[in-house]
């Protein structure tokens, strides 16, 4: 059954939160909860032939971001594509960009490649950034993420112009490209008289007749004795001798009174209280159920396995670049963190009029989020405020050379030497710079 959601969610064209240009607008997604759906057509469909292609956008989650996307997708090219009514199960080329939920950060490619033989199409993902991606939702900067195709089959990704995965359409997507040349026979059974038992049980030993199976498997310890001392008729816990029946109690509805139970304080001092019995060990004598000893299994004819066949749907694409040509592009996400900000999306073959289309734009925001930077000051207060351990690194770091200094240059030791007497100075002295200068002390600081 085919479910189409209802996308209420809210876009707007505004401003950036934090460190704006002056009249720079973008495309933000305002609503949480709610599936939200938005497309445009390109001015010509783009076609995979002899050129890459390159996509760009900048992405800012405002407000960092708890479970949600902000993924694009470039929209396969049809007669029958209507925008109006663009949703999840609209096709697409490609699929790409940021997505995260709970603890798992991720960043997408996805391409739709399409079976040569039966016409079906499937989702090829490329394998994850080797890197950490947490910091790019949650620093609350504009981020420019580029993905780059060329004729050569092979694809790289970048954050900030910067290389976070690269690799080859053929060789590094799940599940792989191609399938395999031979599959197992689905006809093909396991014969009911397969011995795949790598071991089996003696046949021919016997239980030894002193073996005991039925003794308890621990027993008293017969070499125990009771400790001296041992407190026979004391309980651990008495009625406590200080408690007073309260002046409201009514022993016909409340019932006799007892005093509440407290610790024995004659048991604390004393080996034990109450009943002594032996403590329990591990019977010497008891071997639990007797089992045969395992042998190697003479009839054992390894793990059975299905006969392979030839793969009746069997193809090889050797240049997936020439995937399916797209004429939109479109966002259709679904977000509980408000406030994501698009902008300067970009779809080119030339690498330079993409890296001078970042410097024009991107690059702009990320010198005004230089600029409104903390000082070194204020980062080490605001990292305190999350990390209140801090404190402790930062006054032994201030303290430590102060304490040097003093050490050095305390004026005191001076006028101690000046005091005492001429043939005590020398002695004084060797013992102070042994104090100071020795591998053991400097280690010790």
């Amino acid at each position: 059954m085919l479910v189409i959601f209802l996308y209420l969610g809210e876009w707007k064209v505004e401003e950036l939160k934090e460190n704006k240009l002056s009249g720079d607008l973008g495309l933000v997604l305002k609503s949480t909860a709610r599936h939200h759906a938005i497309s445009s057509k390109l001015k010509k469909p783009f076609t995979f032939e002899d050129k890459p292609l390159i996509v760009q956008y900048e992405v800012n989650f405002q407000d960092s971001i708890d479970c949600g996307g902000a993924y694009i997708k470039l929209l396969s090219h049809s007669s029958s594509l209507n925008l109006e009514e663009f949703h999840d199960r609209t096709s697409y080329t490609i699929m790409f960009g940021p997505d995260k939920c709970g603890e798992d950060y991720k960043l997408h490619f996805i391409f739709r490649h399409k079976n040569p033989i039966i016409g079906d199409y499937d989702e090829k993902h490329a394998k994850r950034p080797d890197v950490d991606l947490k910091k790019y939702f949650t620093d609350k900067k504009t981020h420019l993420y580029t993905l780059i195709l060329k004729p050569e089959n092979t694809f790289e990704i970048l954050i900030d112009q910067t290389v976070v995965s690269q690799g080859s359409l053929l060789d590094d997507v799940i599940p792989p490209l191609n399938p395999p040349k031979e599959i197992d026979d689905p006809k093909d059974k396991k014969p009911t008289e397969w011995d795949e038992r790598v071991k089996i049980p003696d046949p021919d030993a016997v239980k030894p007749e002193e073996w005991d199976e039925g003794g308890p498997i621990r027993i008293e310890d017969p070499n125990a004795v009771k400790p001296e001392g041992w407190l026979d008729d004391e309980s651990h816990l008495i009625p406590d001798p200080e408690a007073q029946k309260p002046s409201d109690w009514n022993d016909d509805m409340d019932g006799e009174w007892e005093a509440p139970l407290v610790p024995n304080s004659q048991c604390k001092t004393a080996p034990g209280c109450g009943e002594w019995s032996p403590p329990l060990i591990d019977n010497p004598n008891y071997k639990g159920k007797w089992k045969p000893p395992m042998i190697e299994n003479p009839n054992y004819q390894g793990i059975w396995k299905p006969r392979k066949i030839p793969n009746p749907y069997y193809f090889e694409d050797l240049n997936p670049f020439k995937m399916t040509t797209f004429s939109a592009i479109g966002l259709e996400l679904w977000s509980m963190t408000p406030d994501i900000y698009f902008d300067n999306f970009i779809i080119c073959s030339e690498k330079e009029v993409a890296d001078r289309w970042a410097s024009d734009s991107w690059g702009l925001k990320k010198l005004v989020a230089s600029a409104n930077e903390p000082g070194m000051i204020n980062q080490l207060l605001a990292a305190a405020d999350e990390r209140p351990w801090l404190w402790g690194l930062y006054l032994l770091t201030a303290a430590l050379p102060v304490g040097l200094l003093a050490l050095f240059c305390w004026p005191r030791k001076v006028r101690m030497i000046r005091k005492l007497r001429h043939r005590d100075v020398k002695k004084v002295f060797s013992s102070i710079k042994v104090g100071l200068f020795s591998p053991t002390y400097v280690n010790g600081v």
